[in-house]
């Protein structure tokens, strides 16, 4: 696929050159202005390909000599020559990977993953909790750091929802395709007659916006005050140090409770509301592109089931690629990566689809 597009893009510089060789040919000084915007946009990728394929071809000659070499010293000499190619070769590819993905592969330095109980009940919220506990233990793994923005408990230990900031410029690119409702099966410990149930918890993936590229008008917030209270919340102090913020236009809420102090909150409350703004802004501006493109690269739309947890066989779906794991536990104890690299192949092939 990467090939394929490459190719095209090389052939369609080489019509540029061929065009602006010859400007006779061209009608006016606007039609010659987009085709040289095109192809210094297209300069660099072509200038990659073509060192790509020059190390390919270097690559190609030091393992035919390392094949044939019988000198101990210049094979271990080949074999040195053979790693820094391979490694050349492994650095360049990813780089046109990135400058195909083009503004897809913004860095965003952190980002919110919200968690919240669907249908099942408490069910539900008990596997809201496995889940951020499976996704902060890959947190750990990737030594990624990890602060938590606010936290609503069930009854019998679960989450309802919860919040938590991960500050990594490299947790975006992993994760932003978690997004969705993820389905789990299994006999919960309140079923007394053995039977599997069918529970759902929603996953939301939210880049946190810079300041200075989104601001909220602090005339559209409604701020209120309470004293934290309920699970979770009622050893937090006696005072109304608990913040719900309401941005009035929207009628977007949210609510921190769990700092001592009011300031924290609000402050960790107002990082949270401006993600979910920035969220439906981009939501609603996606909704402007084309049906067939949203079909191609999907919409991030939460409503999408994207992945199935069945306990009972130890199996974990992700239906959006055809994926099937038989190492649920595995998964769980947070080694995600066997999930998450497919999944972001995938996805970052079809947006070169769409492209």
């Amino acid at each position: 696929m990467i090939a394929e597009k490459l190719e095209e893009i090389e052939r369609r510089f080489q019509e540029i050159e061929a065009g602006m060789a010859r400007p006779e040919n061209i009608s006016n000084q606007e039609d010659f202005r987009k085709l040289a915007k095109e192809h210094a946009e297209l300069r660099e990728i072509v200038a990659t390909l073509r060192v790509l394929r020059k190390v390919r071809g270097e690559l190609k000659k030091t393992q035919e000599l390392a094949a044939h070499e019988t000198d101990d010293e210049f094979k271990e000499m080949a074999q040195e020559e053979l790693r820094l190619l391979e490694k050349q070769q492994e650095d360049l590819e990813a780089l046109l990977k990135g400058m195909l993905l083009g503004k897809d592969t913004r860095v965003v330095k952190s980002m919110f993953l919200e968690i919240r109980a669907g249908t099942g009940g408490e069910e539900a919220a008990l596997f809201a909790a496995e889940l951020f506990a499976m996704y902060m233990k890959y947190a750990e793994k990737m030594k990624w750091k990890t602060e938590l923005m606010s936290a609503s408990a069930s009854s019998l230990g679960g989450f309802k929802e919860v919040v938590f900031l991960i500050d990594s410029p490299d947790a975006y690119p992993k994760l932003r395709y978690e997004s969705g409702v993820h389905r789990v099966q299994r006999v919960p410990e309140t079923e007394s007659q053995g039977r599997i149930h069918t529970s759902t918890v929603t996953v939301a993936v939210l880049a946190e916006p810079e300041e200075v590229d989104f601001k909220v008008n602090p005339e559209d917030l409604r701020i209120d005050v309470f004293r934290s209270s309920g699970p979770g919340g009622q050893h937090v102090n006696t005072t109304d140090s608990a913040v719900r913020i309401t941005h009035i236009p929207t009628g977007l809420v949210v609510t921190c409770q769990d700092e001592k102090s009011q300031h924290k909150n609000k402050a960790k409350a107002l990082r949270v509301l401006r993600a979910r703004l920035k969220e439906q802004i981009e939501e609603e501006q996606e909704q402007e592109v084309s049906a067939e493109r949203r079909k191609q690269v999907g919409t991030g739309d939460r409503s999408e089931r994207i992945r199935t947890y069945n306990f009972p066989q130890g199996r974990l779906t992700d239906h959006r690629v055809g994926l099937t794991l038989y190492r649920l536990e595995d998964v769980l104890a947070g080694n995600l990566d066997p999930v998450l690299d497919p999944v972001v192949s995938h996805f970052q092939t079809e947006l070169l689809k769409a492209r």
